[in-house]
This record gives structure tokens, C-alpha cells and sequence, in this order.
């Protein structure tokens, strides 16, 4: 079973959680520290022979484009993260050519458009998956599922299945799904506890969860369910270094909490389950010959078999993915 590795490109800076102590028009006077433990974890996954998503922030692209091109160059999938890590906001009703103060849609296009096209440039071919910041696509923004469909994206890895305070669509399905535009949908990796989806997907999850709450997830997952997992881990958690910034106790334990044991942790995960790109991962499901559904609005959904019947309250017009080699890895690659 081969799980999806994801990595977040962006800078230590860029978190939400300090977005009011360090704003955008701040940045760049703070010190960039992405691109040194990007490399490092390119070498730890070339020690390891293994293939992963990068899900690359434009403003870091722009300001490192000899970053982007190695991450390519050493054969992994570059997707894109937005340009200026905004959450996507508003209901998307605009038509992208007002103000966008309201709506949002005019503010996510001008943000995505400007990441597609700069990454494009630097690697020579097209960027086919997006992520959104702090998984931003939830109930009131799944509008931004028909932008990026429109926009050319083949997948979207931002619709986290779990109960948050800042994110997460608790009741939406756990595994890749088709949305009614084509779009695949590929969500972070959950596990059933009790009733409940628990997040095991990484990120400040497999910082706080001990080493065997993780590993013990995926291979339920893997084992009893038969489904792949996607994980994810930003840079700046392979970096104790980093500087403080200011950010109250709740912010400061999620991001800063056993930074110094990431890279330990992420070495052991990697020798025990099999990782490669999302599009890797997609290539191994059952192929499936259910079409899309058309309708956009009431409630509707048709996941994968896997999924009960819970899930039908997701918000959108969703059918399985086709596993068929060919079609996904055209799509994909």
C-alpha cells in the first residue's frame, strides 16, 4: 500500500496562527529558512528512495526559485499552495471581477493564478494539484472546488475530515473522491476512533501524538480498510532553530512542540510504510466507471465504496475516483 508523503513549502513565518504578530508587509524583513531544511529533507527522502508531493508557496518560489527546480530535478511532484498563504474566505458568489471583498473569488484567483503560473515557469510543465492554507476549503469556500477545476487543477488536497476551530468539514469523506467539476479530492489521512474522525495525518498532529498513535493509524487504515493515507509535514518542523515569535500558549505548543524530534520521527515513519507522490498513491485504486454528478447545490454525495452513508451531508457533488492507470496518471503526472 503506498501512502501519499506531502510537504508544505513555506516559512516558519507563514503559519496563521501568527498572522496578526507578523504580517504579510513584515516578512521580509525576517530571516528565510525554508529552502535550508527543504534540502534536508530532500536528502533524507533521496536516502530513502522516495518520491513526494511538494505543495510549494509562491512567495517562497519567487524568492527561491533554485528550491523549486531541485525539488523537481530530483523527481518529485511540485503542486501549489497559493502565493501569499491567505485562507480562502467568503461564499464565492462574485463573478472574480468585482472588488472580491466580499465573495473572496476575485482575491483566490488573483492568489492561485499568480502561484500556477510562477511555479509553471520555473519547472517547464503544468501544476496539476493544489493545497489551500490552513485547509481552508470548508463548507461556506467548497466554491473554490469549481475555480480550480476551471483554473486547470487536476486535484485539491485541502478538505481536512475532521472537527477543528479553524478548519475541517468533520462529516466529508476520508478518502479520495471525485467532485462534480472532475476535480479529485484527496483529504489528509483520519482514522476512525470511537465514532469520530481523529486526524493522523501529520503536521502538529504527529508532533503531539506519540510516535505509536501515528503508526498505529496508518496501519489501520492501510490494513483494515484497504486505503492509502496522506501525510503531510511543513519545513519549518524539521527546524528547532527557528526563531520565537511572539503568539499566546495555544499557538506556541501547536507549533513549536517536539520540533526537535520531527525529523527523528519522520526518518522511523518512512522506514516503516511506503510512501510516494499523491499521484503515485492514486494509480492503486480499484478502477471505478461511475461519471461525476452534475448538480452543484442541493447536499449530495457518492463516495467511495469504503464510506458509509454518514458522509451523504457533505456539501457538493461528489462521485469515486477511477483508479484507471492510464486516465489518473495523465491527469496527475
Amino acid at each position: 500500500m503506498t501512502n501519499a508523503l506531502t510537504i508544505d513549502v513555506e516559512e516558519y513565518f507563514h503559519a496563521t496562527a501568527f498572522s496578526s504578530a507578523v504580517p504579510p508587509e513584515r516578512w521580509a524583513d525576517l530571516p528565510m529558512r525554508a529552502g535550508e531544511a527543504t534540502r534536508r529533507l530532500l536528502d533524507l527522502l533521496a536516502s530513502r528512495g522516495i518520491r513526494a508531493t511538494f505543495f510549494v508557496l509562491g512567495w517562497v518560489a519567487e524568492r527561491d526559485p533554485g528550491l523549486v527546480r531541485a525539488i523537481r530535478e530530483a523527481g518529485h511532484e511540485v503542486a501549489s499552495h497559493g502565493y501569499g498563504h491567505r485562507p480562502i474566505r467568503g461564499d464565492g458568489r462574485g463573478d472574480g471581477r468585482g472588488d472580491g471583498r466580499k465573495d473572496g473569488r476575485k482575491e483566490f484567483i488573483e492568489d492561485t493564478d499568480r502561484s500556477k503560473k510562477l511555479i509553471e515557469d520555473l519547472i517547464g510543465e503544468p501544476v496539476k494539484g493544489y493545497r489551500a492554507t490552513t485547509f481552508s476549503i470548508v463548507r461556506e469556500t467548497l466554491w473554490a472546488l469549481d475555480v480550480l477545476a476551471e483554473m486547470g487543477f487536476a486535484y485539491d488536497s485541502s478538505i481536512f475530515p475532521i472537527r477543528h476551530d479553524r478548519y475541517g468539514i468533520p462529516d466529508a469523506p476520508r478518502f479520495p473522491h471525485r467532485h462534480s467539476s472532475g476535480l479529485i479530492e484527496v483529504p489528509p489521512g483520519t482514522a476512525r476512533v470511537l465514532g469520530q474522525n481523529v486526524p493522523i495525518a501529520g503536521g502538529g498532529y504527529f508532533r503531539l501524538f506519540p510516535p505509536s498513535f501515528t503508526r498505529w493509524g496508518i496501519r489501520r487504515v492501510n490494513e483494515k480498510e484497504k486505503m492509502p493515507v496522506v501525510f503531510y509535514v511543513h519545513p519549518w518542523e524539521v527546524d528547532p532553530d527557528q526563531p520565537r515569535l511572539p503568539a499566546g500558549r495555544l499557538t506556541r505548543i501547536r507549533h513549536y512542540r517536539n520540533l526537535d524530534r520531527t525529523e527523528e520521527r519522520l526518518s522511523d515513519l518512512l522506514e516503516t510504510f511506503r510512501f510516494g507522490t499523491i499521484g503515485e498513491m492514486l494509480e492503486q485504486l480499484a478502477p471505478q466507471s461511475m461519471e461525476p454528478c452534475s448538480s452543484l447545490r442541493p447536499p449530495h454525495l457518492d463516495p467511495l465504496p469504503q464510506e458509509r452513508k454518514r458522509e451523504a451531508s457533505y456539501i457538493s457533488s461528489l462521485s469515486p475516483v477511477t483508479g484507471e492507470r492510464a486516465r489518473v496518471r495523465g491527469s496527475i503526472a
